[in-house]
């Protein structure tokens, strides 16, 4: 992609400066509170399944010190960006052009302490697909999220644990599929402001894991009833998650 086609958009109250498509696939909110969520410690491995132009693993990079990044993106300009953001942030990254479903043999030999993802959230067969394609292919589910689940299952070693962020509708699937390799599941759920329902969840099993189901009190992201103007209303707590890169450990 020409530099003419980017936009060059700041994360983390600009710690991160990511470089990414004006139309297309475009990182907000999302990506930061995955990375913000996962419990990695420094010295241990990471993979992230989908990387787009990298925002998720550079925040968690951005937050632990010392972890060993490895993430993975079909789209080859996507995955190209995610390139130049890690060497911008010096952030050491292995960033690899794949489908997850057939990862090259040197990852399929590997696993990791956590994986991560941020699945496309919509099922076609329900939903309109986007018309750009680098769009379409972030959100439209052209691969099942039974593959994400299984594949992460593959990945990560046994103590280890899997997250991922996805829509609220979505969650009797994701506990399903996730219940057949991991345990200690455990469930945030994400409300935009009081009053209003789950838009998003977070979800996080831990493989060999027998604690018993978990639902965390559920995390409001904005202050008040409505958006009353253009102003910052999030949360005290997801403003340090956002803007400070703070934990969001459940």
């Amino acid at each position: 992609m020409d530099d003419a086609d980017l936009s060059r958009d700041a994360f983390l109250g600009g710690r991160l400066q990511i470089w990414q498509p004006r139309k297309g696939y475009r990182a907000g909110v999302d990506p930061v509170i995955l990375a913000a969520s996962v419990p990695a410690k420094s010295g241990q491995s990471v993979l992230e399944l989908g990387c787009g132009v990298g925002v998720a693993t550079l925040c968690l990079g951005k937050r632990v010190p010392d972890l060993v990044l490895t993430a993975v993106e079909l789209q080859p300009d996507y995955a190209d960006l995610a390139r130049r953001n890690c060497a911008a942030a010096g952030v050491s990254v292995d960033v690899v052009t794949a489908d997850l479903t057939r990862l090259p043999a040197t990852l399929r030999q590997r696993q990791f302490d956590h994986v991560i993802a941020n699945p496309p959230y919509y099922r076609r067969d329900k939903s309109t697909a986007a018309s750009n394609a680098g769009r379409e292919i972030a959100l439209g589910e052209g691969t099942a999220l039974t593959e994400w689940v299984a594949v992460a299952v593959r990945r990560v070693i046994a103590g280890g644990y899997v997250t991922f962020i996805q829509r609220a509708d979505r969650l009797p699937e994701v506990i399903s599929l996730m219940v057949a390799g991991l345990g200690s599941l455990e469930v945030l759920p994400l409300i935009p402001r009081r009053g209003r329902e789950a838009q998003l969840v977070l979800v996080r099993g831990r493989k060999g894991g027998r604690a018993a189901f978990r639902l965390a009190d559920s995390l409001m992201m904005h202050d008040g009833l409505v958006h009353d103007g253009d102003r910052d209303d999030y949360t005290a707590l997801m403003r340090e998650v956002l803007r400070d890169g703070a934990p969001l450990l459940f």
